[in-house]
């Protein structure tokens, strides 16, 4: 039996008297167990009398954890039905056909698999002559018979049950302890798209699904170099999720590839259901801090490019994001669009986006700062300032609007396309201009918050985009509680936890944080490609040289 470890003191609180009911005396009754935060405790209860659970016989409790395939098909249907309830679940399916005189039962998942691939391999299998499986049946289907270019044995019930699960297709032979398993999966999954978040005018269009031999496809497309290593692990003890981290061996750092390894195999959670971001925060565990510490990508191209840097990628099955490690604060105000124009048009795309970023955190709490206290209004900025006042106190304006901003998003996200653009304009134009006009609030809160909406929305990483939205609310609230010291204080102790931000190892302000003049000159220049000679040495690359000549 299995028991629970009990965490601080717990009590006992007794369940009513049922001596009368079934029979048990009150020394026998069933008890809740709490602990000091007020959770119960599940225990599995011995029963000293070896009863089984009810409904359930000593044969039926014995195929729940046998795990080896017995000889009789018979056998088999029985072990599939108590191990994964093969008659209870209409999408398991066991047929059942003789090939040569030999009983099989052929195990699937309805919808995981390609019934052309199954048609043909069975369309094979009804020409078997009864002397091929005679004898020695498991090899001459293995290496005679079964024309597939994939195929798998599985000596235990549990591995074919977690292949098929997966995606294959176990044929079980009668008098075989072996099962063998053919790889025909064909997860539903939609075309490779370019990503909403990362669109190009020019450049490719494909971008990650929630397939994972898709997106590692599409990146070994990219990269044909055979030191491109994809390793995979499974997480979950139920959902047994597939992570594969990708990297190239001669470049990537070998102490990052193998922590990270570690880090995914030690992980002992019942699934991951939300994919990547459930692994990030279990990997990085980076509590409270909302700034990212991974870049997400769904482009092919962009993983490409990170890898032969020396970056570690990890894919997550089901999902159509990488998450891209080590990173720092500027990879995160990177586009793909910044190298798909020439250097200088680039450099300069890279540089609105760094004044979008830096608006949409210090842009309102500025313009507050200066309306609260005009001495640290410069003279070049009298004009700055509403021309009348209005009802609302100037902070509670910019929470209200705030506040209504992120409303407008989440509406915009569950509203249908079509409706959309009617939603957009009844928020801009009657909620907005009517504020305004009633006196609710001044058009300079409006005019100062648009900018830094757009600035926040310029920002390529959303997860970016939402931190610096929380610190400029806190900078908001600072300022307006304590004027120019609270600014001060505030920005400081905002630069300071970014400082101290590691992202495996990696400085999270690198290159101004520890200060370093090529990554600098890297992060504000986009540099033409040929005069990158060498990598960058964030990432600690084993071989640093980009060009040779």
């Amino acid at each position: 039996m299995k028991k629970m470890l009990n965490f601080g003191r717990s009590h006992h609180i007794s369940a009513p008297d049922a001596s009368g009911a079934d029979g048990r005396s009150g020394n026998d009754e069933a008890k809740l167990e709490i602990d000091r935060e007020g959770n119960i405790i599940h225990r599995e209860l011995e029963d000293p009398s070896g009863r089984l659970p009810e409904g359930m016989t000593a044969e039926e409790m014995r195929m729940k954890h046998e795990d080896d395939i017995p000889h009789s098909l018979d056998e088999v249907k029985r072990l599939l039905e108590e191990r994964c309830g093969l008659t209870k679940s209409f999408d398991l399916v066991l047929r059942e056909m003789v090939f040569g005189g030999r009983r099989t039962g052929i195990f699937y998942a309805n919808g995981l698999v390609k019934d052309a691939v199954l048609t043909d391999v069975l369309m094979r299998l009804t020409f078997t002559d009864p002397d091929e499986v005679e004898e020695k049946a498991l090899q001459a289907f293995d290496e005679q018979l079964v024309p597939h270019i994939q195929v798998a044995k599985a000596d235990t019930m549990e591995k074919a049950v977690d292949l098929v699960f997966r995606g294959g297709t176990a044929l079980f032979i009668e008098g075989e302890s072996t099962a063998i398993v053919i790889d025909a999966k064909s997860f539903p999954s939609r075309t490779t798209q370019e990503p909403d978040l990362e669109r190009v005018i020019r450049g490719s269009r494909d971008g990650f699904v929630e397939t994972l031999m898709t997106n590692v496809s599409l990146v070994r497309r990219r990269v044909r170099d055979p030191r491109l290593k994809l390793e995979l692990a499974e997480v979950g003890e139920r959902t047994k999720t597939d992570v594969c981290v990708g990297y190239i061996s001669d470049i990537a750092d070998p102490h990052l590839v193998k922590h990270v390894m570690e880090k995914i195999k030690e992980l002992e959670l019942d699934g991951l259901p939300l994919a990547e971001k459930q692994l990030e925060e279990a990997i990085i565990k980076k509590g409270w801090n909302p700034y990212p510490l991974v870049r997400y990508t769904e482009r092919p191209d962009v993983v490409a490019a990170h890898m032969l840097e020396g970056h570690v990628v990890v894919f997550v099955d089901t999902s159509p994001s990488a998450m891209v490690l080590p990173t720092t604060f500027f990879h995160h105000l990177q586009h793909a669009e910044e190298y798909r124009q020439s250097p200088f048009t680039g450099t300069y795309l890279r540089w609105v986006r760094f004044l979008g970023a830096f608006a949409s955190v210090f842009l309102l709490p500025m313009w507050l700062l200066m309306v609260k206290d005009p001495a640290y209004k410069p003279p070049l900025f009298e004009f700055v300032g509403p021309a009348k006042s209005a009802h609302l106190p100037i902070i509670v304006q910019f929470l209200l609007a705030e506040l209504g901003i992120d409303l407008m998003r989440m509406a915009a996200i569950h509203t249908p396309g079509p409706l959309a653009t009617a939603m957009g304009l009844v928020a801009a134009v009657l909620v907005g201009q009517i504020a305004v006009e009633t006196g609710l609030f001044v058009n300079e809160v409006i005019l100062y918050l648009a900018i830094a909406a757009i600035g926040m929305f310029a920002t390529p990483s959303y997860e970016l985009s939402m931190a610096n939205r929380l610190s400029r609310l806190g900078l908001l609230l600072a300022t307006a509680l304590l004027g120019g010291p609270g600014f001060i204080v505030f920005s400081t102790l905002w630069v300071i936890v970014l400082t101290v931000q590691r992202s495996y190892n990696s400085p999270y302000l690198w290159p101004f944080i520890p200060f370093n003049f090529m990554g600098l000159l890297s992060v504000i220049v986009r540099r033409p490609i040929n005069t990158a000679k060498t990598r960058l040495s964030l990432t600690k690359t084993i071989d640093g040289t980009r060009q040779r000549t």
